[in-house]
């Protein structure tokens, strides 16, 4: 495996097709998203990565700077913008209510997440799921985005509801002005 790794090394997604990046999840205010787990650009524990590869597919604690006036929902996405494919790896989408404050740790499991946090599917299935990136490809930077939206989820009348979408289908159908946005990376390398 690790010879994939080293083979696939020089491709990478980047972030041209990251959310961050849509026009429509653009916000005027930024937001600082925080972790007592991960500093941003730190690498993330072993106990947020994937079970296969020894973790325990536990969320980061996260938290955030006050939010904008008239947030009335956020849309929390986790991307693995390294992962050798040609748009990045939806790792987490969850909805969370503004009112249930910061998210504790393991708050994004798909069987029990945390109060006032709605798990969507990812390009994984249902729920977070942790690092678990190619041996050798080297460092991966998985990025938490999060978008204060003024209004619930709507998708629009011609889109599959939130909780069937796929991410590439639902993000950039997002029709909900985002008032502001904050990110904060963790690294893991295998």
């Amino acid at each position: 495996m690790t010879l994939l790794g080293r083979l696939l090394n020089n491709r990478r997604a980047g972030e041209t097709h990251a959310a961050w990046n849509l026009p429509n999840l653009h916000g005027p205010e930024l937001l600082t998203l925080s972790s007592r787990d991960v500093s941003d650009g730190g690498s993330l524990a072993l106990q947020h990565c994937a079970k296969h590869i020894g973790g325990d597919d536990l969320s980061p604690r996260l938290s955030w700077s006050p939010l904008p006036p008239g947030t009335a929902q956020l849309l929390l996405v986790v991307e693995d913008i390294d992962v050798p494919l040609t748009k990045p790896a939806v790792h987490c989408v969850a909805l969370v209510d503004p009112a249930a404050g910061p998210l504790e740790l393991g708050a994004l499991a798909a069987k029990q997440p945390g109060p006032g946090v709605r798990v969507l599917r990812s390009t994984i299935g249902r729920g977070y799921h942790g690092p678990a990136p190619i041996k050798g490809h080297g460092p991966h930077r998985y990025v938490f985005q999060l978008f204060a939206l003024k209004s619930p989820l709507d998708t629009g009348p011609n889109v599959a509801p939130p909780d069937r979408a796929r991410p590439r289908v639902l993000l950039p159908a997002l029709a909900s002005p985002v008032l502001g946005r904050g990110r904060l990376t963790g690294v893991f390398e295998r």
